[in-house]
């Protein structure tokens, strides 16, 4: 069974909550002054990573409450092709560009629990049952909590790693 696959919606905030805090607690030894260097062997910088994080959960919200308020749904975003998405992830690293690493800590903490709260009004039936929405049955056709994972828990799995080797590459250097 595929990792995106969970029994509840418990199950699948447990999965998003414990991979949130193993992401952040890799930041505990991450100093202010070098969360803006980058390193060759890590295509985003500390701050890009939780930058990129904090657009898409906020990007993935937007959808489902664009639809809600019947508004069209434009995947990814306005003025943004799934083809050219280095564009989109630049302008959440200039969002975000001006906080310290400790503001965008606490801000994704935040947005990590906005994530959650925003499960908890999602039925069984939104999440797990594709097309219940439309923006997830769009191209791919997905259900919602496989939006809700590559957009969560696997890139927060994808980040721990990158954020590990750039600890490691810097403790060496």
């Amino acid at each position: 069974m595929p990792s995106y696959h969970y029994a509840s919606k418990a199950e699948l905030k447990e999965a998003i909550h414990a991979s949130y805090l193993l992401l952040d607690s890799e930041y505990k030894e991450v100093d202010e002054n070098q969360k803006d260097i980058r390193i060759s062997e890590v295509d985003k910088t500390p701050a890009e990573i939780i930058a990129y994080q904090l657009g898409w959960l906020h990007l993935v919200m937007s959808w489902d409450r664009d639809e809600k308020e019947g508004k069209p749904v434009i995947m990814p975003a306005p003025n943004y092709k799934w083809n050219r998405l280095g564009e989109l992830y630049q302008s959440f690293y200039k969002t975000y560009t001006h906080h310290s690493l400790r503001e965008l800590r606490q801000l994704f903490k935040l947005t990590e629990q906005k994530w959650l709260d925003w499960i908890d009004t999602l039925s069984h039936e939104e999440l797990f049952t594709q097309g219940v929405h439309k923006w997830t049955g769009s191209n791919p056709k997905w259900p919602m909590a496989r939006w809700i994972h590559i957009n969560s828990v696997a890139p927060f799995k994808t980040f721990r790693a990158k954020i590990r080797k750039w600890k490691k590459y810097n403790a060496l250097h």
